[in-house]
């Protein structure tokens, strides 16, 4: 049921792109688009339902559904050119600020974590339950992680182009330390990675924990990371690694194209500069296969391969992984020496919900969740903030990448968002300089309620203010 009013919703909206229904008129009623698409009314209501999330479609009372395609031709984020030269990374003190409050007290604009509706936490619960009656199993020391975890992460990695075998992969808390331990052992104080611009804050504080200077690279908003950008930053700087998410990057939200991944891989290689690929939202695309990874094309080991599952199962698991290629002694010995282990129950779990197909069928009906709870988002900001705003169209994942037109801070949307009890995340905090000042990250992944509505009003309300007190 599901596939099929997203097929009907997609089919009214390519009408409604080839003009067929116009802005303002009226959509035929349920039983005539019953009969015209041989489904139920419920799929036709459903599928209406997701226009109107997708800012396609209002619903007048008494009246029926209208055509609404006010500002959907909103600009694309322009593309940053940052600064060509190492920087030392400082990105901690804000983003603890960021997550320090949240959820309950705070409309979660910020942090990219999922609202808990969009997550399968009763299926967690019910194999977390059968994990913790297996005994001594759940409660041993695991490094460098569980033969049973290891072994469905070996099949999910084969299944999209990468054949590794379970004692290839190291358990980690998470993506984050999967990076922190590449990183580790891969550099020294004071080495240069090339990352993307923007980048993930996650991977700066990364760089900042290891102390390491950063050179970025920017990222096109269609295209992802310039690899003309990063040739030339490998012949100019001694650079040690590259950290890149090739599936969805966070904030832009840009995947890679297979062309592009392999020109990535190989000239990395070339150039004997491991590539740490971060892949956290690669199970997330919102059309069409999961795209494969960067690591499905390496063939020397040159790929270090990090993921993890808190993002789509749960982010309290702290469960990732890490796939170090030719690096599996220095970053087993770095997992070793930083923590000795990761749970065990948590990994007996996932390894669980896994290998009875909860996994896959979860992320069938989520991967459209996403889909359309960002586009309700990306509609929402292009009708309440001012012209001038570019907003991203991400393939995949649930965050937005918001340029405010020029002269608007946003760190003071911000500040004054906070004071309204809204949480957003300022593009400060997405590169080592002052470089996205007038950006904004919002999180999509929260259900529509009166709530949501009305901070994203109050949000393009803020930013109109910005906006007033810069032209006078």
């Amino acid at each position: 049921m599901g596939i099929l009013y997203n097929r009907v919703a997609d089919q009214l909206q390519s009408l409604i792109h080839e003009g067929v229904y116009r802005e303002g008129e009226r959509l035929p009623g349920v039983r005539v688009l019953s009969r015209q698409f041989g489904v139920s009314i419920s799929t036709v209501l459903q599928a209406h339902q997701t226009l109107e999330s997708r800012g396609y479609l209002e619903a007048r009372e008494r009246s029926g559904h209208f055509v609404r395609l006010a500002r959907t031709e909103t600009p694309m984020p322009s593309m940053a050119r940052p600064k060509a030269q190492p920087l030392p990374v400082s990105a901690r003190d804000m983003a603890l600020d960021l997550c320090s409050v949240e959820r309950n007290t705070l409309v979660p604009f910020g942090a990219a974590v999922p609202h808990p509706d969009y997550l399968p936490l009763r299926q967690i619960q019910q194999a977390s339950i059968w994990a913790a009656r297996q005994g001594l199993e759940t409660l041993d020391y695991s490094f460098p992680g569980k033969p049973v975890f290891r072994r469905q992460l070996a099949q999910r990695m084969t299944s999209l182009g990468v054949l590794v075998a379970p004692v290839d992969i190291i358990a980690t808390n998470g993506a984050q330390e999967a990076i922190i331990l590449a990183l580790r052992a891969l550099t020294k104080p004071g080495d240069i990675v090339a990352i993307e611009s923007p980048s993930f804050p996650g991977i700066l504080q990364s760089l900042e924990i290891v102390g390491l200077r950063a050179i970025e690279i920017p990222v096109h908003p269609v295209d992802g990371i310039s690899l003309e950008g990063l040739q030339l930053a490998l012949e100019q700087w001694p650079i040690k690694a590259c950290v890149v998410v090739p599936n969805h990057s966070n904030p832009v939200g840009v995947c890679l194209t297979d062309q592009r991944k392999q020109q990535l891989v190989t000239m990395l290689s070339e150039a004997g500069v491991p590539l740490i690929e971060d892949d956290i939202y690669g199970d997330l695309p919102h059309e069409g296969d999961r795209p494969r990874p960067a690591k499905a094309f390496d063939q020397t080991g040159n790929v270090i391969y990090c993921s993890s599952f808190s993002k789509t199962m749960a982010p309290g698991l702290r469960l990732g992984w890490v796939l170090p290629g030719r690096y599996f002694a220095e970053i087993s010995q770095q997992k070793y020496f930083s923590n000795l282990a990761t749970a065990s129950l948590p990994q007996v779990a996932v390894a669980r919900f896994l290998e009875q197909g909860g996994y896959d069928r979860y992320l069938r009906s989520a991967r459209q969740q996403y889909r359309d709870a960002t586009e309700r988002m990306r509609a929402a900001v292009a009708r309440s903030f001012p012209d001038g705003t570019g907003i991203s169209k991400p393939m995949g994942g649930f965050v937005l990448w918001v340029e405010l037109p020029k002269g608007v801070s946003g760190t003071e949307v911000f500040g004054a968002a906070r004071a309204s009890g809204i949480n957003v995340a300022p593009g400060k905090m997405f590169s080592t300089t002052d470089k996205y000042e007038n950006y904004l990250r919002l999180n999509c992944a929260n259900p529509w309620t009166d709530r949501i509505d009305r901070a994203t009003l109050r949000l393009g309300e803020i930013v109109h203010q910005q906006l007033a007190q810069t032209n006078r």
